[in-house]
């Protein structure tokens, strides 16, 4: 029994560093697969991983897509907005800050929270007011978000519009 399990494992790491290719077939549809194109004559990429070159996670890009976060902050929101942008970074939740300075910063925060209450975390459509690390966790987690970052994989804010 446990020869076999050693077997499976070799067996498994070695599938998991399988040579990717990738090529566009006859429709001109593009193809990532592990086994060669059929000959044909055209050009093949061989990759060693078939993903964008962003450095994030497949959940996490998948999520961002699907639930992008935004948390509204302003110059004078200080301990509760380190906050807020502790947990997305521990997570290692892609964010946009927006810094709440203008009219029409102020009108969309209310629009979307009730007033011009910051930190406002959006993720996706859904918004929440204040900081409560458990709603904030709770809307990330339903989003697909991971619970914590991979080893070294915290992004920053990225500044807003």
């Amino acid at each position: 029994m446990r020869k076999l399990l050693i077997l499976c494992l070799i067996l498994g790491a070695a599938g998991a560093s399988a040579q990717t290719y990738r090529w566009i077939d006859a429709n001109g549809r593009t193809v990532f697969s592990d086994t060669p194109p059929p000959r044909t004559g055209a050009p093949v990429a061989k990759t060693e991983k078939a993903t964008a070159d962003d450095g994030l996670p497949f959940a996490v890009k998948k999520a961002a897509e699907a639930f992008p976060v935004t948390l509204f902050t302003t110059p004078e929101c200080v301990d509760e907005c380190k906050q807020a942008r502790d947990l997305l970074n521990k997570r290692g939740v892609p964010f946009t800050e927006r810094m709440v300075v203008k009219q029409e910063d102020h009108a969309e925060l209310k629009q979307l929270v009730g007033d011009a209450f910051v930190p406002s975390l959006r993720v996706g459509k859904q918004p929440v007011r204040g900081f409560e690390a458990n709603a904030y966790n709770n809307l990330l987690d339903l989003a697909g978000y991971p619970k914590t970052a991979p080893y070294g994989a915290k992004p920053a804010a990225v500044p807003g519009q």
